[in-house]
């Protein structure tokens, strides 16, 4: 990877971002490869079993931010692999809800622990301000784009305005 400087101290940022995401990420494959699975099926194993109601694919694709039919390949997979099942709209339920599987359930746990270590590991030498520096920072850009993309962050449903949502780790 080049550490690249442009003319344009936008792009340099820029680059500096993507790059950092894309490290990033590349780490919690890597580690996560090794029990077969990737930060994406990991995010989704974690809400079906943490998510405080009914979970669907639509609500999957706002937890994990991706698109419905890249949410619709990974539920076939994950279905295929007999970690989650649907269970089909019924009177009463108008959607198709996602549910963890026994062997989901085995499976959830050492995801959810390898990303812990990676998290852990890759900001260990930050400081809490540093951190809390960091997130004021990135906080209007992700603002920005979610504005241009239409999308106004929201909570899940059944949390109040400024309510924080609890999540287990």
């Amino acid at each position: 990877m080049y550490d690249f400087q442009f003319p344009d101290e936008s792009l340099t940022t820029w680059t500096m971002i993507r790059q950092t995401w894309a490290a990033i990420n590349k780490v919690a494959e890597t580690k996560l490869s090794k029990i077969n699975s990737t930060p994406e099926k990991v995010a989704v194993l974690w809400a079906c079993r943490d998510y405080p109601s009914i979970l669907t694919p639509a609500e999957i694709s706002r937890l994990v931010f991706r698109e419905n039919q890249t949410v619709a390949g990974l539920l076939n997979r994950m279905e295929k692999e007999g970690l989650v099942k649907r269970i089909p709209k019924r009177k009463g339920h108008p959607f198709t809800e996602i549910k963890l599987t026994p062997k989901g359930e085995q499976a959830t746990a050492p995801g959810i622990e390898i990303m812990k270590r990676v998290v852990t590991e890759l900001l260990a030498d930050m400081p809490k301000a540093k951190q809390e520096q960091l997130r004021e920072l990135l906080l209007p850009l992700r603002d920005k784009a979610l504005d241009q993309l239409h999308i106004e962050p929201t909570r899940p449903r059944g949390y109040e305005s400024g309510e924080k949502v609890p999540v287990n780790w």
